[in-house]
């Protein structure tokens, strides 16, 4: 007699992984959306708000944040639209304006603005550059800007990872954070909580660039 034990055990196996892939996507994109509608900047709260929503708990289910920033860019393309491209826009020139005020830290765009997913709860994240720690509060005291004074810890590389200082103010009616990093981490970004890859960037002069390949996109689409 023919064994169908192998073949159902495959057939199960094969099921169960398919049921994974679906919550895991399922959860991604609700993750996604409590991002985009509830103001969450945070991939890990996200994700566990989504299981506790949709009753996953099993850890082979949770997405990574790579996954969820996927869900992310397609749920803002389908559902915000202009909208979105129109908050990404103003965030991308006032922190054009920033990176100017900062020049003599060496200040570089990087999270969401720079990714293009950021939406209208989205702060405007700088790095700013200097080995002297008391230079930043220091300048932005000097031009009449109040900040408050927070931490963040950052990985450097696979081996280093410390606790740097953020400055978190307001301009333009728009929420700015800027995490103060040592000099001679401008020659490579620390790693990034989303992919784990060295951070994505840019200098005045790159957004600059960005800005303008985004003007030419902008009339190519109209009718």
């Amino acid at each position: 007699m023919h064994n169908t034990r192998p073949h159902a055990r495959v057939h199960a196996h094969t099921h169960a992984q398919t049921r994974t892939r679906e919550r895991r996507q399922h959860l991604a994109f609700e993750a996604a959306r409590l991002m985009a509608e509830g103001g969450i900047r945070d991939y890990h709260q996200a994700k566990l708000k989504a299981a506790q929503r949709l009753g996953i708990h099993d850890d082979a289910s949770l997405p990574r944040n790579c996954e969820i920033d996927e869900a992310l860019r397609e749920y803002q393309r389908l559902f915000l639209g202009s909208g979105q491209a129109r908050e990404l826009r103003r965030r991308r020139e006032a922190a054009l304006r920033a990176l100017e005020f900062f020049h003599a830290f060496e200040p570089r765009l990087v999270g969401p603005v720079l990714d293009g997913t950021a939406d209208a709860n989205a702060a405007v994240a700088l790095h700013l550059h200097g080995d002297d720690a008391d230079a930043v509060p220091r300048w932005l005291d000097q031009h009449g800007v109040p900040a408050q004074a927070r931490s963040r810890h950052l990985r450097l590389d696979r081996e280093r990872a410390a606790d740097f200082p953020v400055w978190l103010f307001s301009a333009e009616d728009l929420s700015f954070d800027a995490t103060v990093l040592p000099a001679d981490v401008l020659r490579q970004a620390p790693l990034s909580g989303v992919d784990g890859r060295p951070m994505r960037r840019a200098s005045a002069a790159q957004l600059r660039m960005l800005l303008a390949e985004d003007e030419i996109a902008g009339y190519e689409a109209l009718p």
